[in-house]
Order: C-alpha cells, then structure tokens, then sequence
C-alpha cells in the first residue's frame, strides 16, 4: 500500500507539474521567436536605411563594410539589392555580387515597397525596401539562424525540467514519509490479524500513530480479537471438559439400564434394548460433537504427508474388519506421492470414509481406495448409493438418509469436509460407476516433493492414538 501511496502522489504532482510547465515551455519558447522576430525586423529597417543612403549617394563601396561588420557581429547574413533586384553586395560571399533576385518572392515584395518577416525552422528572415517616401532604391535581406534560439529554448526547456525534477524528488520524500506513517497501523493490523488466524495474538497493531482513523481500527480490533481469544479459549476448554463430564454419567446410565434386565418382564428387554441402544448412540453422537469442536478450535498448519504410506497403513488396518462382512479392500492408481493435509487429518479422513462404505457394502464386493493424478483420492463402494438430495445434504451436522438402517451419529462427513478444508483440499460426492458412492478427496500436492514412507508411518502412529478420543461418527 505503501507504494501505491507514494505513485499516487507521484502521479497527482506529475500531472500538476505537466499542467504548468508544459503551457509555460511553450509560452516562453513562443514569445523567445517572436522576440528574435523582432530584433531580426528592426535591425533589418535600420540597415535598409543606412544601404538606402550609400545607394542614394553612389557610394556602393562602401556596403561591404557596413553590413560585414553586422553579420561579423551578429553572426546573421545580409544582402543588399538594387532596385531592379541586382546583388550590390552579400555579407558571405562576394561572389554573388551581381545576381538576379527580382524573381524571388522576398524581394519582389520589397521592391514594391512590402517589407516580409518570416520564421522558420532553421532561420529568421527579414526583408526590407531601401526607399525614400515612395522612391525605392534597394533592397535588404538579413537572415539569422534559429540556432541560437533554439538553443536558449532548450535551456529554459532543461531549467523547467531540473526545476520539476527536483520538485518530484522533494514530493517523493514527503509522501514517502507520510505514506509510511499512514500505512504503520495497516501493516501492524496485518501482522496481528496473520498471528490471530495461527491461534494466538501475541503483538496488538500499534494504536499510536497514523491517521485517527486507522488507529480507531486498530484499538478496534485489538478489542475484538481479545474478546475472541477469549470465546474461543472458554470453548476449547468447554469441549475439554465436557469429555470427562458427559462420559461419566452416560456411562453409569448405560450400566444401570442393563442391571434393569434381570427384573423386568421379558417382553420389555426389546424396549431395554433400544434404550441401551440410544445411550450409546448419544455416547458417540457426544464424543463426535466434541471432536468436531476441537477439531474447529484448532489452529493448525498443513504440512506434507505421504498419502501412499497413510493409504497402505489404513488398508491394512481395514482389511480384517472388512473380511469380517466378507467385502475386500483394494488400492489401485499410480503413487501420489506427498501431499500438504494437517497432522492426523489424512488417516481420519480415510478412516471415516472407509467405515461409512463398509455400513453400506454387500457382503462379496470391493471398497476401492482409488488414486488419479493430480493428488485427488477416490473411497469407491458399491452399496446403494445416494440420491442427489441426499448428496447435497450429506454433510449437513445430524443428517441421515430416511433409508439409513445403521446406528451413524451424522457427524462422520462434517468432521471429514472441516477436515479437508483444513487441509486445503476439497471433498464431494457423487456416483460410483456401476451402482455405489465415489467419495473424491482432492488434497493439494508437494510440489517436487517425493514419497517417503517412513514419514508417513510415524504421523499415522501419532494420528491413531488422537483418533480413539476424536473419531465417533
């Protein structure tokens, strides 16, 4: 922002600066010709009556003289003509003595007695009749070269260059200084709100300085991020907490429930049953909300995992169970190598994917662990699948099909998509070919990055030890 700043300021002095010189360059190199002009017009008239005298008199001689003299002085060149525009004498060369210049458009005008100035772009042209009243006896050309008024043009051009040059060098200091002093709490905001996304706000943006504005918005959010700090630190110990206080009596709740068998009716130990049931449904349905409350609470970075190493580890650990229901777990697509996910968060992934298709595989079909280039995950079953609505909804917190003939808490799919999304990957549902669910994870791959099992291994190792406390939909 800093240098946005400084250019605009740059820009707006650039712009008024090219408003004042550029008229006043052109205004001055104007009125520089015009003054040449002049000059070159009265000096001609005063050498048109000092040649008009000598030819007056006869004394022809004597023209060399007055008007060598002149040019000698002036750096200009004279020409002096008779009345029939006749060379009498040239201030360069004497050799054109005796030239006819009547057919020349300057001339023939002065010997009408019309004088001619022109400007052009190399020289100042003068041209002047020799005459007495309405008696003409000559003419006098003086032209003078435009160099040296281009060259005091360029000077003044130069001067008002220097002149804006500095004046921008002196506007850049200033706006770099203000720009910088606007900008401080902007860039003091931008590194506590970065500290604030990592979890913990250890250095407050300065209220001190800049604009009141913007220290306003700094002692602002300063506020607001304390008080969120807080929220979010009574929250994490809330869902700390309630672990140990919510286990404790669903728990003696379930144990006095089943001690109710022995006493009670036959008929009623179905009832006992489902009751039984829905304690322990409630059981995970709390141990999933408050996994799902720390894993939101969390404040983690993504680092690189092997996905081939995870994906074997979790295989394998799925297989015995998965032959239990008499369905295979297979693995198939080319190595994807090392992808960014947050620790833990790809064999929970995996987990959670892998036993929702078990609930729903057939006894003698295959759940597919699929890889496809571009680091993106396929858990293929091939059970009923999922209508279109049920699709969209599939990850709503508490849903569960109409259809759906297990005891699921509904959280199992909005810890996985947090999951994903903390990662930075994506996760959706649709169709498997066939018949069945493809549930495609797509993760962000290390870039040049290569396989490393044993990577992979000791992160599964740590991951699997949160997952007794954190999975339970």
């Amino acid at each position: 922002m800093t240098r946005r700043l400084l250019f605009s300021y740059l820009g707006l002095a650039l712009l008024v600066l090219a408003g004042l010189e550029i008229p006043l360059g052109v205004i001055y190199a104007r009125a520089e010709v015009s003054r040449a002009s002049q000059i070159v017009e009265r000096d001609a008239s005063m050498l048109a009556e000092v040649t008009e005298e000598n030819i007056e008199r006869g004394n022809l001689d004597a023209l060399p003289d007055v008007i060598g003299d002149y040019a000698t002085r002036t750096g200009g060149r004279v020409v002096v003509t008779d009345r029939t525009g006749i060379v009498l004498a040239d201030s360069r060369t004497q050799a054109g003595t005796g030239t006819d210049l009547s057919g020349e458009p300057d001339i023939a005008r002065a010997l009408r007695n019309e004088p001619t100035v022109v400007a052009g772009d190399d020289v100042l042209s003068a041209t002047m009749p020799g005459a007495s009243g309405t008696t003409i006896r000559g003419a006098l050309r003086l032209t003078y070269p435009m160099a040296e008024v281009t060259a005091r043009v360029h000077r003044i051009w130069g001067a008002l260059a220097l002149a804006g040059a500095s004046i921008l060098a002196g506007v850049a200091l200033v706006a770099f200084t203000l720009a910088r002093w606007i900008t401080r709490p902007l860039r003091t905001l931008e590194a506590a709100t970065a500290q604030l996304a990592d979890g913990h706000l250890a250095n407050p943006p300065d209220t001190s300085t800049g604009p009141p504005e913007l220290r306003r918005l700094a002692a602002s959010f300063t506020h607001t991020a304390t008080r969120l700090q807080h929220l979010l630190e009574a929250q994490h110990a809330f869902a700390s907490e309630a672990s140990h206080q919510l286990k404790t009596p669903l728990t003696a709740l379930r144990l006095r429930l089943e001690n109710f068998e022995p006493y009670l009716d036959p008929r009623a130990h179905g009832s006992l049953e489902e009751s039984v049931g829905e304690v322990e449904r409630l059981g995970r349905m709390v141990q999933g909300l408050l996994a799902l409350a720390r894993l939101e609470n969390a404040a983690t970075t993504a680092e690189p995992v092997d996905l081939d190493a995870v994906l074997t580890e979790r295989a394998a650990m799925w297989e015995p169970l998965a032959a239990e229901q008499h369905v295979a777990v297979s693995i198939t697509g080319v190595p994807a190598g090392r992808v960014w996910a947050i620790p833990g968060a790809l064999e929970q992934i995996i987990d959670n994917l892998v036993a929702n298709a078990l609930r729903v595989s057939p006894p003698g079909t295959t759940i597919a662990l699929a890889r496809t280039p571009g680091a993106e995950l396929h858990i293929v079953d091939q059970g009923p699948g999922m209508s279109a609505s049920d699709r969209e909804r599939a990850f709503d917190r508490f849903w569960r099909a109409s259809d759906t003939h297990h005891d699921g808490t509904g959280l199992g799919l909005p810890i996985v998509r947090h999951l994903v999304h903390a990662s930075g990957g994506e996760i959706t549902l649709h169709d498997a070919p066939g018949g069945g669910l493809d549930a495609r994870v797509h993760l962000r791959p290390m870039v040049g990055g290569r396989s490393r099992t044993g990577n992979g291994t000791s992160r599964s190792a740590q991951a699997r030890r949160r997952q007794h406390a954190d999975h339970g939909a």
